[in-house]
């Protein structure tokens, strides 16, 4: 029974997975995104780097997977429905955005690297499902229940956004991340004038009638 108990309460290889990839990401600063990593890692948390590289069969893009969830995780416990209820939906995204780029901040240089190999030709796709994966988690906590086509272009939207800025976040070199928090909110306040002019659009079709409109066309007005 001893024994069950004991195998019960080891972790379940996810569970190595988001336990390990915050310190692989720091490791990795230094060794990159190797087996190097992640067995610093694994002996830093007294994990056998046998077990820990059977939790990471997919080399270095499962690790920056794992790193990129364990921040969606952060993000979930950091922003509860209560902490986010009073914002605009703008400062609501902008806040999540900021959030990522602060944890990402932390290893900045495991970024660099990350970002150069999810850009390979073999990573693209898996590139771009975690970025889709990153923005439905953000529109969630921000509120977001759409289930017509505005849950997709919000979130294609969103993610094109935090690609952009992860793009000028890694080259910005001004006190506190001033040129990045400048370009999040001009692209955010893009987003923004472009949804309330969508928004008009289709009030605009709403009192479109096609049967006036074709009446209009077989008996022009004289």
């Amino acid at each position: 029974m001893a024994e069950i108990a004991v195998r019960q309460a080891d972790p379940t290889l996810d569970e190595i997975r988001l336990q390990l990839a915050p310190e692989i990401a720091v490791a990795a600063v230094f060794d990159g995104w190797s087996e190097t990593a992640l067995d610093s890692a694994a002996q830093a948390n007294g994990i056998d780097p046998d077990v820990a590289r059977f939790a990471f069969p997919d080399g270095a893009m499962g690790m920056i997977g794992a790193w990129i969830e364990s921040i969606d995780r952060a993000m979930e416990r950091a922003f509860t429905p209560e902490t986010i209820a009073a914002m605009p939906i703008r400062e609501r995204i902008r806040a999540l955005v900021l959030f990522r780029l602060k944890e990402l901040g932390k290893a900045e240089e495991a970024l660099r690297r990350a970002l150069a190999i999810q850009t390979l030709p073999q990573n693209i796709a898996q590139s771009v499902k975690n970025a889709w994966s990153s923005a439905d988690v953000m529109w969630r906590l921000a509120g977001d229940r759409a289930t017509d086509y505005n849950h997709y272009s919000k979130r294609a939207i969103l993610a094109s956004i935090y690609a952009a800025t992860l793009a000028v976040f890694v080259e910005d070199e001004t006190m506190d991340k001033a040129e990045t928090r400048a370009f999040l909110d001009r692209r955010i306040e893009g987003v923004m004038r472009f949804e309330k002019a969508k928004a008009r659009l289709f009030r605009d079709r709403e009192t479109f009638s096609v049967v006036r409109f074709l009446g209009r066309l077989r008996y022009p007005a004289r």
